[in-house]
This record gives structure tokens, sequence and C-alpha cells, in this order.
């Protein structure tokens, strides 16, 4: 049985994450309204919420029909963003784009929410399921443990890719006003001097969106706006997120 305290360690790194979005999303909206990145800012916020309540049943929120709503709107939506991402840089959207993890985090969530089955005797009870081995609970199973395999193999993938480009110094902690709110990955995929590549460089932000220093910014040289808008800030977040999920999928199999 996994101790009680990973799960009360993973609910408390989540809502830290949960906060971090939070942060990033209210600033975006008070100072960097052209950011591209609210979107999955507020993904990770709800994540973060969602995944806490299941971690630890005191941080229980709203009920499970509300989140199956709330991340099935999120994933149709960075579905979206993939395939519109898809057309402009092909195959490439999924290996090397940055808003393919966000759809995978999305679905992952809603298939959790739609998938879990209460044990016998246990069903009905707070409206909503709990992991087995947390705190208080030894109810949740899976509806379809391969899926929830493949679900895990693919946050497991996103993250080590995530982590590989942490580890290369590809995502800087103080990103250069022009990058400091685009989405992880602008650095790598951006020429200089090429305003179509800089169009694209931002897969999960509206096209030609540059963040800092542009209309609506105003946090230009703010080496704290700069490190909260930093892509090493928003990758981490990711994977956090990823391994917590792996985490939930890999333990109710």
């Amino acid at each position: 049985m996994t101790p009680s305290w990973i799960f009360d360690l993973l609910a408390a790194v989540v809502l830290v994450v949960a906060a971090v979005a939070a942060a990033r999303a209210a600033a975006a909206w008070a100072w960097r309204r052209e950011s591209g990145t609210v979107d999955a800012d507020v993904a990770h916020l709800l994540m973060g919420v969602a995944m806490a309540g299941m971690l630890a049943p005191s941080l229980r929120t709203f009920p499970t029909s509300a989140w199956e709503v709330a991340f099935g709107a999120a994933t149709a939506w960075f579905a979206f963003r993939v395939v519109r991402d898809a057309r402009v840089n092909g195959i490439r959207a999924l290996s090397n784009g940055h808003c393919a993890p966000h759809l995978v985090h999305s679905g992952a969530m809603l298939y959790m929410f739609l998938a879990t089955t209460p044990i016998a005797g246990m069903a009905g009870m707070s409206g909503m399921n709990e992991l087995p081995g947390s705190a208080g609970s030894t109810m949740l199973t899976l509806n379809d443990p391969t899926l929830a395999f493949a679900f895990a193999l693919a946050l497991i993938g996103y993250g080590v890719w995530d982590l590989d480009q942490l580890s290369a110094r590809r995502y800087r902690l103080a990103g250069v006003p022009a990058l400091a709110g685009a989405e992880p990955g602008a650095a790598m995929l951006s020429v200089p001097g090429s305003g179509a590549a800089r169009d694209q460089a931002a897969p999960c932000g509206p096209s030609g969106s540059s963040g800092g220093g542009g209309a609506g910014g105003g946090t230009a040289g703010d080496p704290v706006a700069d490190r909260l808008f930093s892509p090493a800030v928003a990758v981490g977040c990711r994977v956090a997120m990823g391994v917590a999920m792996a985490f939930i999928l890999l333990i109710a199999i």
C-alpha cells in the first residue's frame, strides 16, 4: 500500500503549481494582455485543484460532472490548437510543439473523471471517487487500464522530453523580454530576423504575440515578471503536472 504521505506531498505540489499558474494568468491579464499562455495556465490551475481533491479527500471542491465539463472543454480547445499548429509545422506539432502536451494532460484528466469506477458498496459517496491508498479512502479503480497505461506512457514521454530540454538549458529561467510571455520552446523555434518564424514560435499563443514589451505589456525589464513568465517556469509546471497525473493513473490501474 502506498504511504499516505506521498499523496499529501503530491497534493501540495499540484497546489503550488496551481498557485503559480493562477499568478501567471492574473499577471498576463493585468500586465501582458498579449501573452499566449493564459489557456495553458488556466488549465494548470484547474488540473491542480482537481488532482489535489483526488489525492487528498479534504481538498475536494467541485463534483465529478463539473470537472468532466471543464476538462472536456480543455481537451477540445487544445485539440483545436494542435490541429492549427499541425497545419503550420506538420508532424512536428506532436513531437516539438507545445500544445500537444497540454492536449494529453487535458485528455488524461478527462479520462480519469470519466473512467473511474467506485468499488462495490462505496458508489455514490460524496459524488467523487478517490485513489486507492489515499488518506481515508480505498475507492478508485479505472474502467480501461490499457488506456490509463497509454496515457501514463505519453505523460512520462513528454515529461522526459521536457526534462531533456531543461538539462540542455534550452529553456531559460529569465527570458528576454520578447520571449518572456511566450510558450516554452519559442526560443527554439524562432529564427532571428524572421517575422514568419516569430509568428510560429509560440504555437499555443495568438499568432504574433510576444508577451513582454509589446502592447499591453509594461513589465519589460522587471526581473520578477521575467522569471514568472519564463519558459523554464512554464515547463517546470508542466512536468510536475505530468508526474502527478502519471502517478494517479498508474496507482489506480
